[in-house]
């Protein structure tokens, strides 16, 4: 019997099949980076995922590092979210936010007064871009700026953010959030021994250090909002956004996978890079994650539906992620349950523009007979 299309409850979460939409930035957002009634329509059309996971969603103004993207810190952002809640529910869907702050991956004209981004550590990283306004004023990939290395109450300040945009989140109707804690963005620049250098309780050789910032936001937020409705997306040996190597790598990731198993978490969402075009997730890190993580797990990167049944017939997952697959076909569910063809990607609208390449892609019903 196929897995993949059997329900499944994640947390406080009842999906109606094991296929999740994983989270991909399109920036669409316009007025007040907020979402929208296209954006509305674009996750309406995907409602058929058991589970969808939007695109990330800063929590702070100081959390952005890419132009459009749709935020929830204020309160018109929560009311364009519930615009997109309410047709994912209407279309029977389930749908969590992904939390996001971008630390160093950011450009001062995007903080507020034109300040430095910030990170665990004031090192920039190398060879790496955000999405801002370039010397002419036109959006594009500009060079990320020098962060500034965040004290301990500014840390606990961020926390706060974290759970004020949690709150937000429920608010506005979503079923839950995902806490982004991968892909070189803030918290993984504290989970990293190569980068992490501080001296303090949040960072240096001890990873009970450097995971310490990523555990309080999920405490906090569980606190706010239930464990049950708290998933966090991990990138282990991510080397994303000049994330390097470092001693102790695997110990790191495992040890937070034994942190997080006590949390009884809604889930934990694993992105291997290797579509990205970094390396993959080294050969039987995933069953050892597996076991030191008693909750549901994710797992995404460039999945097929045959390579999907496998890992979840041997237990590898409970879930599985699939991202570029959906922005061109909305109802990739019914096409992975019917063996339908799909249709293929438009590289050159992935990001910013309108209808085109976000709500246009056909559905199966819509072909020619």
């Amino acid at each position: 019997m196929e897995r993949l299309f059997t329900p499944f409850k994640a947390g406080d979460a009842e999906l109606v099949n094991r296929v999740v939409m994983a989270p991909m930035t399109r920036s669409r957002a316009t007025v007040g980076d907020t979402a929208d009634a296209l954006t509305a329509k674009y996750y309406q059309q995907r409602a058929s995922a058991g589970l969808i996971i939007t695109e990330g969603s800063q929590i702070s103004v100081q959390g952005q590092g890419y132009l459009f993207t749709p935020g929830i810190y204020n309160d018109a952002q929560v009311q364009g979210w519930q615009q997109v809640t309410q047709s994912v529910h209407e279309a029977g869907g389930k749908i969590y936010i992904q939390l996001w702050h971008v630390g160093r991956i950011s450009h001062h004209s995007l903080q507020h007064n034109g300040q430095s981004p910030v990170s665990s550590v004031a090192v920039k990283a190398n060879n790496s871009t955000c999405y801002a306004r370039n010397e002419n004023g036109q959006p594009g990939p500009v060079p990320v700026s020098e962060p500034r290395a965040l004290s301990v109450p500014e840390i606990n300040a961020i926390v706060q953010d974290y759970v004020q945009a949690a709150k937000n989140a429920i608010d506005a109707g979503f079923d839950g959030v995902e806490i982004h804690a991968a892909n070189g963005y803030l918290l993984e620049q504290f989970i990293n021994g190569g980068l992490n250098t501080r001296q303090d309780e949040y960072g240096g050789p001890d990873p009970e250090h450097r995971l310490r910032f990523v555990l309080d936001v999920t405490d906090a937020i569980s606190a706010a909002i239930g464990a049950g409705n708290t998933g966090i997306r991990l990138a282990p040996f991510g080397r994303l956004f000049d994330m390097h190597p470092f001693e102790g790598e695997e110990e790191t990731w495992l040890l937070l996978a034994e942190k997080l198993s006590k949390r009884s978490l809604s889930y934990v969402h694993l992105s291997d890079q290797q579509t990205l075009g970094e390396q993959a997730i080294p050969a039987g890190f995933t069953d050892k994650f597996r076991a030191a993580f008693d909750g549901p797990l994710i797992i995404a990167g460039g999945f097929d539906k045959q390579r999907a049944e496998a890992y979840l017939q041997q237990g590898k997952a409970d879930l599985i992620g699939f991202g570029r697959p959906y922005i061109a076909n909305p109802d990739l569910a019914e096409r992975l349950a019917n063996d339908w063809p799909l249709n293929n990607v438009n590289r050159e609208t992935l990001y910013g523009g309108d209808e085109q390449g976000y709500t246009d892609y056909p559905f199966w019903s819509d072909s020619p007979e």
